[in-house]
């Protein structure tokens, strides 16, 4: 039996893209095999499959969605309960107080640790101090460091696309360290069957093409762009809807400034299905992902892409050929695409064949025995061999 303890900031199993990435790995734990204790900020008061403990937590100041796990104000106990586990294998979910902590302990106690690259956190600086533009490449330079300490750490990363593997790669962290692993898609939930014109209809009321955004609100999604888009297809007299799926600390305001969008708030997969399926395009204008689950989630569902040409996501389309991609804040060239997709019955046809071909290779039961293959091996090493960073 091999032992696991698994840090995480938050434990919602559909709070974010990489909330959904690590319960497709919880529901796939062997209890006859490992052992898991979850240590966690934001979730459940009691985990109830497995061992847990959780961290007191406050809110962050600059995005309400979001709470910090502060692991100092149980220290002690904390630490009890992870000597009395005795873990092999230390998981830690992101760079945080909490991830730190654990870095920490893994390395006073000598214990391997495996890291998921969620979430490219150097990509939001920018946004959240875009009010205070002296301060941002003082802070990059602060978390170009903070992410060398911690990353040089970890024994194994897993990176979820080569061209953050390369930007990883560039700013020092260790190529041995880092391992491709992209993420799966369950296309028994995201399919083109699910389409439902009557659904999408309701919402619109009308029979005028669906462009559809589906994310967080969150500025760092570069929703700016999103808005200028809407402006542009305005000005062009083109006749669509624009719908948005997701809620969060920008909504109010991008609400205000596109007043005939259809904004739905956060919808379950079971909506979101329908309505991925339902949709003409789909357009997602983010630089901040690691991966961009809800690319993948669009292309299963049949609906070509138009994305921004930035971060993990643009990793998923091949211009050209199963979408398109622009410049991220270039809103003249989102609705130029736009309209191709819209007004070319081949080239949609196309983009949507193509991209199911490619999500057809996406499977969680492989990408997850990988997982439990490489834990199984970093806690079967001698623990004089682990190498540890000079940090």
């Amino acid at each position: 039996m091999k032992k696991v303890a698994f840090f995480s900031e938050i434990l919602i199993e559909d709070f974010d893209g990489a909330s959904r990435t690590m319960f497709q790995i919880i529901k796939r734990i062997d209890h006859t095999a490992f052992s898991y204790l979850f240590i966690y900020g934001k979730g459940p008061e009691n985990f109830k499959t497995h061992q847990s403990y959780q961290v007191p937590t406050f809110r962050i100041p600059i995005n309400d969605d979001y709470s910090l796990a502060v692991p100092q104000l149980s220290k002690w106990k904390l630490e009890e309960a992870l000597d009395n586990f005795a873990p092999d294998v230390i998981h830690i979910a992101t760079p945080s107080l909490l991830g730190f902590f654990a870095m920490k302990y893994a390395r006073k106690r000598n214990i391997p640790i495996l890291s998921i690259y969620h979430t490219h956190f150097i990509s939001y600086i920018a946004y959240y101090l875009r009010n205070l533009s002296s301060l941002i490449r003082p802070a990059e330079y602060w978390m170009r460091k903070a992410m060398l300490r911690f990353y040089n750490s970890c024994h194994k990363i897993y990176v979820p696309a080569n061209n953050i593997m390369d930007e990883l790669k560039e700013i020092g962290i260790q190529s041995d360290r880092l391992t491709l692993w992209q993420r799966g898609i369950d296309l028994r939930l995201f399919n083109p069957e699910k389409a439902d014109q009557a659904y999408i209809r309701n919402i619109t009321q009308n029979d005028k093409p669906n462009i559809l955004f589906a994310s967080r609100l969150v500025w760092e999604k570069n929703v700016q762009t999103l808005i200028d888009i809407y402006q542009q297809l305005k000005q062009s007299k083109f006749e669509y809807n624009l719908i948005i799926a997701g809620d969060g600390a920008a909504r109010e305001e991008a609400e205000m400034l596109m007043p005939t969008a259809h904004f739905l708030g956060k919808l379950d997969h079971t909506e979101l299905s329908k309505l991925y399926a339902s949709s003409d395009v789909f357009v997602f204008t983010s630089t901040s992902e690691t991966y961009g689950n809800v690319v993948i989630e669009a292309m299963a569902s049949g609906l070509p892409c138009v994305i921004a040409n930035g971060g993990g996501s643009s990793s998923l389309i091949d211009h050209g050929r199963n979408g398109y991609k622009c410049v991220p804040n270039n809103a003249l060239e989102y609705v130029y695409f736009i309209h191709k997709i819209l007004s070319d019955s081949v080239v949609k046809n196309e983009f949507q064949q193509a991209g199911l071909n490619y999500v057809r290779k996406l499977d969680w039961g492989k990408l997850a025995q990988t997982y439990f293959d490489d834990i199984h091996e970093l806690a079967s090493e001698p623990v004089n061999s682990i190498a540890w960073a000079g940090n």
